[in-house]
């Protein structure tokens, strides 16, 4: 029985395990090396900081995959747009995980009153793909060649959700 909660600090050495996975063997991450406890307590530190989530989901006690959202791009009028992230581990990948944790991830962008999500993936990751369309996301371009990883050059794709959220958006 898969649960979904808020992450907490002690899930962060499992939460770095699943992440560096998806760094070394996956084009999921275009990075070349493992990050480092203390890079994932920054990071950590730093979502809280800004006020978004990050949820884990557990099987039995183990946690076996995480989601976040964070800032979309640095400019304050960007301040309604945040891009999401989700990481199965290995193992696990392909039981409906990355939907138990999408799920909470476009409620909690609505609670915070955010109006865009923003997914890039790998344009060869089709179960991302198709994962972001059935919760409604849309593609909405790909830029080719922008990474080069495993000795070849990768397309990423992004998708965006529009959500009805800001009922009333202000500049400033």
């Amino acid at each position: 029985m898969i649960n979904v909660r808020i992450a907490l600090e002690t899930d962060l050495e499992t939460i770095l395990e699943i992440y560096n996975d998806a760094i070394m063997n996956t084009t999921a991450v275009y990075d070349y090396e493992p990050h480092t406890l203390e890079m994932r307590k920054q990071w950590f530190r730093i979502k809280e900081a800004q006020g978004y989530p990050v949820f884990v989901a557990e099987d039995n006690g183990r946690v076996v995959g995480f989601s976040s959202i964070g800032p979309w791009r640095a400019w304050a009028a960007y301040k309604y747009s945040v891009e999401n992230s989700i990481y199965v581990a290995a193992d696990q990948r392909g039981k409906g995980i990355g939907k138990k944790l999408l799920e909470p991830l476009i409620e909690a962008a609505k609670q915070l009153d955010l109006h865009a999500i923003i997914a890039g993936i790998d344009a060869t990751n089709e179960v991302s793909i198709n994962l972001h369309r059935h919760f409604g996301f849309t593609e909405t371009g790909t830029f080719k060649q922008v990474g080069f990883k495993f000795g070849r050059w990768l397309d990423l794709t992004f998708m965006q959700l529009l959500l009805k959220t800001p009922e009333q958006p202000v500049d400033g």
